[in-house]
């Protein structure tokens, strides 16, 4: 007969210093990295589908800022449009738009938009489109007579070329 009681393995106590021996379960620990793989695969969908809503809200909305810069353009605009409806005189109309004009230079300035000046200078293709060619005894050949629509680059990037008409030197006759 055995005196001695039975003792929890989980219960038992080593000597000090001395690490205790558990017993190992293999389906525990099967389970165990099972959990932390789906719940890794689940934030990983979250992070997925955040990032993704994240990146179609700052698409949508880049030009905000662009935007809200613009309106006060557009009111003083429509304050010029009204006062053209009741004006007599052209002078406070042209005053008018020409201060409209101004804002929208400084507005495009302001976000980086430069404006391409083409007269006189050489025909580049890369800066401007030509669409026309005219005989001039002052304006060397291969150089912009007159510029019909201006070009504008952001930063270095070209937005839209001039539209230029180009010079092909003194007349033959």
């Amino acid at each position: 007969m055995n005196t001695q009681p039975e003792i929890d393995p989980e219960e038992q106590t080593a000597p000090e210093g001395e690490p205790t021996e558990t017993a190992f379960d293999p389906a525990a620990e099967v389970e165990k990295f099972r959990d932390l793989a789906l719940r890794s695969r689940a934030e990983l969908d979250n992070y997925r589908k955040r990032v993704a809503r994240e990146k179609e809200d700052a698409i949508r909305y880049a030009n905000n800022s662009l935007l809200e810069s613009l309106l006060p353009i557009l009111d003083n605009f429509e304050l010029g449009l009204n006062a053209a409806k009741n004006a007599t005189d052209a002078a406070g109309i042209v005053q008018g738009l020409g201060m409209v004009r101004k804002q929208l230079e400084d507005f495009l300035r302001d976000h980086g938009v430069e404006t391409l000046d083409a007269e006189g200078k050489p025909f580049d293709p890369n800066l401007h489109e030509a669409v026309a060619q005219e005989t001039s005894p002052e304006i060397p050949e291969g150089h912009v007579i007159r510029q019909l629509r201006r070009g504008f680059k952001l930063k270095d990037r070209l937005i839209r070329p001039a539209t230029v008409v180009v010079s092909k030197g003194p007349s033959e006759e």
